[in-house]
């Protein structure tokens, strides 16, 4: 059963990914975060002590939330739950998503329209991108994919697993989107984010460290697979994994481009400030546009093995 509703969510992610129409929990998690942090702002000088609390505040509202949904559900009916927690793991995963935002922004980068290239990759990275060339815009949708392919397929994919283990997959798989939202929305070191972002920011490295070392290991394994340097890649990932400002990022940006051969990483302007970055790999060639592709492909098929593995080890 565990098993029939997790492969469920994936097939339903990989047809549909998130159509306009339908209500995304993840829409609403965030308004709600939003709320809270006017809240805090208004209410507080301590803005540490307020980001603490917007992330207490935050998870325990989205927990309490989406156990009473279940619980509601499942007094009505156990296949009207069965239904609910397919749809939500659903939700919450972002492969499709993440495919067909990242494939907007090649489609301009391959007919050369570096202003709407511009516009695209904007929506899906927090830095500066009013000037970037369209060899920064491929770099930066490129590490985008490989980043998000923990935070947004492997990771939760791993965190529903584990609620799986204890009783309560979507209560977990939530409370690490929400953590993950706040951290994408809050979690900056650059004003005004750097002191009501740094609970939020911490949190979602801590959650982010198993998933980061044991998916990264999965996306050279798939790359392999695929065809792509495995060799490389690991050599890559071992060498260079620690090369990012964040503790987990560097991990799959790492394997990525040992896996394509390729150079990421260096300084981006953030807020106005430019943020140095160290290098990841070796400028073995220079980008292509065609890498967005090959990285898609890496995050789907790492998906594919790591969901393999934990039907095989669990679920059979």
């Amino acid at each position: 059963m565990e098993a029939l509703l997790l492969l469920s969510a994936i097939i339903l992610d990989y047809i549909l990914g998130d159509p306009y129409s339908f209500p995304h929990p993840i829409i609403y998690v965030g308004k709600m975060i939003g709320f809270y942090e006017k809240q805090i702002r208004r209410n507080m000088t301590n803005l540490k002590l307020g980001g603490f609390i917007l992330l207490i505040l935050s998870l325990v509202t989205v927990v309490l939330v989406i156990h009473g949904i279940l619980i509601v559900a499942g007094l009505i009916s156990n296949m009207i739950k069965s239904v609910l927690m397919v749809y939500f793991i659903y939700t919450l995963l972002a492969a499709k998503c993440l495919n067909l935002e990242a494939k907007k922004v090649y489609d301009e980068i391959i007919i050369g329209n570096v202003e709407k290239a511009r516009i695209k990759i904007s929506y899906l990275v927090g830095r500066d991108t009013s000037s970037l060339s369209l060899e920064e815009i491929n770099r930066a949708t490129i590490e985008t994919v490989a980043e998000n392919t923990i935070d947004g397929v492997l990771a939760p994919v791993f965190y529903v697993f584990l609620g799986f283990l204890v009783g309560y997959p979507l209560e977990i798989m939530f409370l690490y989107k929400t953590v993950n939202t706040l951290d994408s929305m809050v979690g900056y070191i650059q004003e005004p984010y750097k002191d009501i972002g740094f609970a939020s920011a911490k949190l979602d490295d801590i959650l982010n460290y198993i998933p980061a070392r044991i998916g990264s290991i999965f996306m050279v394994i798939a790359g392999g697979i695929m065809g792509y340097d495995i060799k490389n890649g690991f050599r890559i990932l071992k060498r260079d994994r620690l090369n990012h400002k964040s503790p987990n990022c560097g991990y799959p940006e790492s394997a990525i481009a040992g896996l394509l051969n390729i150079q990421l990483g260096g300084s981006n302007i953030y807020f106005g400030e430019q943020v140095y970055k160290p290098t990841l790999g070796d400028k073995s060639r220079t980008l292509k546009a065609e890498d967005i592709l090959s990285t898609i492909k890496i995050m789907y098929m790492s998906e594919i093995l790591l969901v393999f593995f934990i039907v095989i080890g669990k679920f059979i």
